[in-house]
This record gives C-alpha cells, sequence and structure tokens, in this order.
C-alpha cells in the first residue's frame, strides 16, 4: 500500500513541474503585447533631428537625412516601426539591419553618423519634434 502512495506523490510531482514548466515557457515565448507606443530619436553627430511617434496611427512615409560630404540616408517609418531603406555608406550594414519595433539595439550607420533609437512614449508627452 505504502508503495502506491510513494507512485502517486512521484507522478503528482513529475505532473506539478510539468506544469510549472509549461507555463513558465509560455510566458517566456508569448509575444510582448503592443500596448505600448514608442518614439523614434533619430541622432546625427550626437544631436538629435528629430522625434516621431510610432504609435500605429499613421501611413508609410519616407524622408532623407543628409549629412557632410553629400552623405545620406533614407528613413521609412511604418506604423510601429523604423528603419533605414537606403544609405550612401559602403557596407549598407544599416539597411541590412533592418526595421526596429521595440527598444533595445538601435539602427546604426557608422560612416554617417545616423543613430536611431527607441523609447517609451511617456502619456501626455509631445508627440513629434522637429529641428
Amino acid at each position: 500500500m505504502q508503495q502506491r502512495s510513494y507512485k502517486i506523490a512521484v507522478v503528482f510531482i513529475i505532473t506539478l513541474l510539468c506544469l510549472v514548466l509549461g507555463l513558465s515557457m509560455a510566458a517566456i515565448l508569448r509575444p510582448a503585447s503592443r500596448g505600448t507606443d514608442y518614439i523614434a530619436d533619430i541622432y546625427q553627430d550626437g544631436s538629435l533631428l528629430a522625434s516621431f511617434p510610432l504609435d500605429g496611427s499613421g501611413d508609410t512615409r519616407r524622408f532623407i537625412v543628409t549629412g557632410e560630404n553629400g552623405c545620406f540616408n533614407e528613413i521609412e517609418i511604418r506604423p510601429r516601426t523604423i528603419g533605414i531603406v537606403s544609405a550612401s555608406c559602403p557596407d549598407k550594414l544599416c539597411v541590412h539591419q533592418g526595421f526596429i519595433g521595440a527598444p533595445g539595439l538601435p539602427v546604426v550607420c557608422l560612416p554617417n553618423r545616423l543613430v536611431i533609437q527607441l523609447r517609451e512614449a511617456e502619456p501626455g508627452a509631445v508627440d513629434a519634434v522637429a529641428y
């Protein structure tokens, strides 16, 4: 009889561990909720050029940022993402970085000294700043 209660306890513990493991994996692998809006800050030579909201309430738009010696980066803003679609730099690593939609790694073009970073939008903050 004691052997049977031991087996039931082992099965219960294994089932409980599998349930905890499954819930943990689901929480880790679940995509982040898109309830947070972000602001894209565009810097050149360390100076803030412009800030754009990435709230998903707009059409796709493109603009060109020019630098010294005729260098340029063409930036595209899509709903909730931003990226560089063409550039005058020789290696085009900034174009190959793709589009970003959450804070973390910025999009960087070192030859043209351009950085695009995302930050969380503050409630009631200014939507866009352009200089």
